[in-house]
């Protein structure tokens, strides 16, 4: 296969943990043979410093351009000034809405050998296996108006939450054919006893519920939702809910993995064209010390091959080999160790059991 993969690493950690995940990419076309073609480009802070924009029309070009994207992490303080006009945020929120990209997918599955780094007991995390659908371009972060204005009674600040019916109609589909995979359940999440937006969902919720007789559907309220995520994650199979409660849920979703740094995600659209990043973000304390953890990335490129490039087998050895260094103690810094790898020892460590071809002892 031949394949253009557009990387933009962004800021803090993202060119470290990026290289290591393209190095994993190389190691997969060597070995079977693929033809990968990279090019990389600015997105965020480091896009603002050099052109004056998050995303620059030539990244996104080449995005477009692209069979898939892989992304780093972006912002940092910085650019956190709360003033600012232009934020690395939004280079990150353009491209999704340029590339079409309406959902983020999360899947959450712990690995046994990071158990104990939970701050929940073991009983709470035995058997997570569940995916989070996260609506990706609508929701208060897109719609309008937005913004500050002076009044007399002082400064009003306006966020506009909008959904309409086929953003949630696409959304859902989109989870029950997943769940049509898996253990045949969705939970839609919303806040219907009180947003007129989360009554629309519900009710779109249902009516896609009927075209999967199959799927198992129930309705959960945001607060309760974020509950039982840890008092009975195992309970869930495929969530899906509108972007800011998807984006709040996720985080806490990490605890039960026991770091932010073994998370990947994938944001896809219509087609097989997808971006794709670890759950992290930028982590500027420890950019450029080479103790960042790219597990979360290189589990990314493991659903890229899946989803965009279709190469189930690849991702499979590559979820394979993560697992493997895993359970053998290579851990960096993030996973509690005594002996830290860094971030290029851990991609190496990685690469060393990819280069076997084990794609055997998977997690329960």
């Amino acid at each position: 296969m031949n394949a253009k993969i557009a990387l933009t690493p962004g800021d803090g950690i993202g060119p470290e943990v990026v290289n290591e995940a393209r190095l994993v990419l190389e190691a997969v076309a060597q070995r079977h043979g693929h033809k990968f073609n990279f090019s990389e480009h600015l997105l965020g802070g480091c896009a603002i410093d050099a052109k004056g924009t998050a995303m620059p029309d030539e990244t996104l070009a080449a995005c477009q351009a692209a069979d898939a994207v892989l992304l780093g992490a972006v912002g940092g303080p910085k650019w956190d000034d709360p003033q600012a006009a232009v934020r690395p945020e939004q280079g990150l929120l353009a491209i999704r809405k340029a590339l079409g990209l309406y959902a983020n997918v999360r899947p959450v599955r712990p690995y046994p050998s990071l158990a104990k780094l939970s701050p929940l007991k073991p009983e709470r995390v035995a058997g997570v296996d569940f995916v989070v659908i996260r609506e990706l371009t609508g929701g208060l972060y897109f719609g309008t108006p937005k913004g500050r204005t002076m009044t007399p009674e002082g400064e009003r600040a306006v966020d506009t939450l909008i959904y309409t019916d086929w953003e949630i109609r696409r959304i859902v589909r989109l989870a029950f054919q997943l769940a049509q995979k898996r253990r045949k359940f969705v939970t839609s999440v919303d806040k219907a006893n009180v947003l007129e937006s989360s009554r629309l969902w519900r009710k779109v919720a249902i009516e896609v519920g009927r075209e999967f007789p199959d799927v198992k559907l129930e309705h959960q309220l945001v607060d309760s939702c974020a509950m039982r995520l840890i008092t009975h994650a195992p309970q869930f199979d495929v969530i899906v809910t509108e972007n800011m409660f998807g984006d709040i849920l996720t985080d806490e979703a990490a605890v039960l993995a026991g770091s932010l740094g073994v998370l990947p995600s994938a944001s896809l659209g219509a087609g097989k064209h997808g971006l794709y990043e670890p759950i992290h973000g930028s982590a500027p304390d420890i950019a450029g010390k080479g103790i960042a953890n790219p597990v979360g990335t290189i589990l990314s490129v493991a659903l890229l091959l899946r989803h965009s490039l279709g190469l189930e087998t690849e991702a499979v050895e590559v979820e394979a080999a993560v697992n493997l260094a895993l359970e053998e103690g290579k851990h960096t810094a993030d996973l509690g160790t005594k002996t830290p790898l860094s971030t290029t020892q851990m991609g190496e460590a990685i690469r060393e059991r990819l280069a076997h071809g084990i794609i055997h002892r998977q997690h329960d």
